[in-house]
């Protein structure tokens, strides 16, 4: 399985911190925010790495990252997106590089403490489809959120008013090769953009979705209210040696 990390977007819920550099740059604790998604492909045994990334600071995600030495990765792959698409729309430029393959898609701004290995083993061994990561959160209107009947997701609605139930679909995203296909024939929503939700609902009405919950914390950090809890999380399960580690930096 190949993975995909989306690293675009303009970050204005995060301005004037962004106004100079991408949302995907800023500090998380004692690592760059891009370190985190990163480091749960490889740590779900993902090697082969596209990240979209786009806008005027893009050029420095090659600066900081280069060829992925550091995650011992041989090669890291670049696509740049041009304007605002969508999440969806920055999935389309992965077509190429994901030839066929099974794929992993992570959101640049979530932050999980738990691998997701499993989930991934487990749609490994999925025929086809696709398979998301859910959690139950106290605020669910923030996020895509999944209605329930008994262990089967009937619907995704984007940041409901009125939530079916308490379980947001975290930025993970697992999808067989039809998902470019799904892509293609999406049309742009009420906010121009190409909804990731109308893929996911795009599986879950052909009968091929299936889920994994997501172990311990995660949030996503874009915005000021959860980029302090991405930081303070991540500090708290930080060991001995980083805590030492970040206090001598």
């Amino acid at each position: 399985m190949k993975g995909i990390v989306l690293a675009g977007g303009t970050g204005s819920r995060l301005f004037p911190l962004t106004k100079i550099t991408n949302k995907h740059l800023l500090p998380i604790y004692d690592n760059p925010m891009i370190y985190y998604p990163i480091q749960t492909l490889v740590d779900a045994g993902i090697h082969d790495i596209l990240l979209v990334t786009g806008g005027r600071n893009s050029g420095d995600f090659l600066r900081l990252l280069a060829n992925g030495k550091e995650f011992g990765l041989k090669h890291l792959n670049y696509a740049y997106q041009e304007g605002e698409g969508g999440i969806a729309d920055a999935l389309a430029l992965a077509e190429h590089f994901a030839d066929g393959d099974k794929i992993c898609v992570i959101l640049g701004d979530n932050i999980l403490e738990k691998p997701v290995a499993d989930a991934a083993r487990a749609f490994e061994k999925q025929e086809r489809g696709a398979r998301i990561l859910l959690k139950e959160v106290p605020d669910a209107e923030r996020f895509g959120v999944a209605e329930m009947d008994g262990d089967r997701i009937v619907s995704i609605e984007e940041k409901p008013k009125k939530p079916k139930s308490n379980y947001a679909v975290t930025g993970i995203y697992m999808y067989d090769g039809t998902v470019f296909d799904k892509v293609k024939e999406l049309v742009p929503s009420g906010r121009g953009e190409l909804e990731i939700t109308d893929v996911n609902n795009a599986y879950i009405r052909e009968g091929t979705m299936t889920y994994s919950f997501v172990d311990g914390w995660w949030t996503d950090a874009g915005t000021f209210e959860s980029l302090l809890r991405a930081t303070n999380l991540v500090a708290q399960s930080a060991t001995p040696e980083q805590r030492a580690k970040a206090a001598e930096d």
